[in-house]
């Protein structure tokens, strides 16, 4: 079995996948050879699930940056992270954040890390009472 962090990345890829192939997330799992670990199906089904919902969030709190101009891994970072502070109180806020920055870091542009965690901090401050 992976570790969250590893099923973080997997989810990672494949919201990339879904967003560029334009494909439902069924589809998609059908199409692997290999079956993702349940965490990575829950993050990646959650973000299709409640996407309206999360892009809603993103757009309140990124400030002069349209979310259709972040960069694609970006965007699905941020989905991803939103998903789990909006819906897996389980999940210390320390933990979403510092791992999606981390995600950002390695798979995205020099200043993602620094944009990833700023939104990631104002949306928490607003969503999780723990901050």
């Amino acid at each position: 079995m992976s570790t969250r962090r590893e099923a973080r990345e997997r989810a990672l890829s494949l919201c990339y996948e879904l967003e560029q192939r334009l494909l439902t997330v069924d589809d998609l799992l059908a199409g692997l050879p290999a079956p993702p670990d349940p965490y990575a199906v829950e993050l990646v089904r959650g973000v299709e699930e409640h996407r309206e919902e999360l892009d809603a969030i993103l757009r309140k709190y990124s400030e002069h940056w349209a979310l259709e101009r972040m960069p694609v891994v970006d965007r699905a970072l941020l989905r991803m992270a939103c998903f789990e502070l909006t819906h897996a109180p389980d999940i210390p806020t320390a933990v979403v954040i510092s791992e999606a920055v981390e995600l950002a870091k390695q798979y995205s542009t020099k200043d993602s890390g620094r944009f990833v965690n700023g939104m990631l901090g104002r949306i928490a401050d607003d969503v999780r009472a723990d901050g």
